[in-house]
């Protein structure tokens, strides 16, 4: 069946198609405009897929190190048990007791691997038993790390003054008044230190002395309030506690880590110390530990570090110890 179109039809032909070959490219662009979404969309999830992959994956080895760490910790305990019950002992290869100078060890586990190392606490300045004695120490330590004689004594009279009970101002020291005139006042504690960190609030102390600057030692890392010793363990102190000490010099300071290298110093003549330094050092061992662990995997650098400080409330069969101090993680790389 054929149909007649009139010859105004027939006329109006030539002016539609136009019309349909603009709504062919609309239709078109639409089609690609949809493909251009859908694409984008496709590329968001897959990016979105590999970022929650990776994270996953980087958690994963976050959380191994880090149980990697804390098995460094309990091990570093073990061992400080192992040394106080089997001091007086001898020593066989292979059962040797581990050192508390931070001397570092290492252990496996599965593909991970830790590295520990066991600081006496004893072989460090303890900033709440200081005193007008042991003070010289705290002082000649820090004019060696290269702070101002003058500050120094700041320093060292104002941690007194902020520990005391009275109000009476040392000569380089500060008291309430002082640190009630600072734009954030606050008043002298009269009390001994909580924490190491507390030591920032003390005049004359500043974040670089405290934390130290790069490839430079900090006084956090040679300070405690956990010896309850107003002496020094030779056995344990670094060697910028050791020459810090009266009479002793680098040369003694080297003989003594040396020396404690092979065995314990039980002596102190045998390695050279001279008379006007036994006042202030001792060989006697503390009952505080900083354990210091790291876990890490592969060949990486770094890895999770751990920091405890732990001390030892019994030493019968049930070896008690508990934490005087914990943070996980802490700056340090291996």
């Amino acid at each position: 069946m054929s149909i007649a179109l009139t010859k105004g039809q027939r006329s109006r032909i030539p002016l539609m198609w136009p019309l349909m070959k603009s709504q062919k490219g609309v239709a078109l662009l639409m089609v690609l405009w949809v493909l251009t979404i859908l694409m984008v969309i496709v590329l968001s999830f897959s990016f979105m897929a590999r970022t929650e992959t990776y994270a996953t994956l980087a958690f994963k080895e976050k959380m191994e190190m880090k149980f990697l760490a804390e098995a460094g910790i309990q091990r570093g305990i073990e061992e400080i048990l192992y040394m106080k019950q089997n001091a007086q002992l001898p020593q066989f290869e292979g059962s040797e007791l581990w050192k508390t100078d931070g001397t570092p060890y290492s252990g496996r586990l599965g593909e991970g691997e830790y590295e520990v190392r066991i600081t006496d606490e004893s072989g460090k300045i303890d900033l709440n038993t200081l005193n007008e004695t042991s003070g010289i120490i705290l002082k000649t330590l820090l004019t060696n790390m290269g702070v101002q004689d003058e500050n120094a004594d700041t320093i060292v009279d104002s941690i007194l003054d902020w520990k005391d009970a009275d109000d009476l101002v040392r000569l380089h020291g500060a008291e309430s008044d002082y640190y009630m005139s600072l734009p954030n006042p606050y008043k002298a504690k009269n009390a001994n230190f909580d924490t190491l960190e507390e030591l920032l609030l003390v005049k004359g102390m500043s974040y670089e002395i405290f934390f130290g600057t790069e490839g430079k030692k900090g006084l956090v890392d040679l300070i405690t309030i956990n010896s309850k010793m107003s002496v020094i363990n030779v056995n344990a102190a670094p060697k910028e506690v050791l020459m810090a000490v009266p009479g002793i010099t680098p040369e003694i300071a080297d003989a003594i880590i040396s020396s404690r290298q092979d065995k314990k110093i039980m002596n102190l003549q045998e390695v050279g110390i001279p008379p006007q330094s036994a006042a202030y050092i001792s060989i006697a061992d503390g009952n505080a530990f900083a354990v210091e662990a790291i876990g890490h995997k592969g060949e990486a650098k770094k890895g999770y570090p751990i920091k405890a400080v732990v001390t030892l409330v019994t030493l019968d069969s049930n070896k008690k110890y508990k934490y005087l101090y914990y943070k996980s993680p802490v700056t340090a790389s291996r």
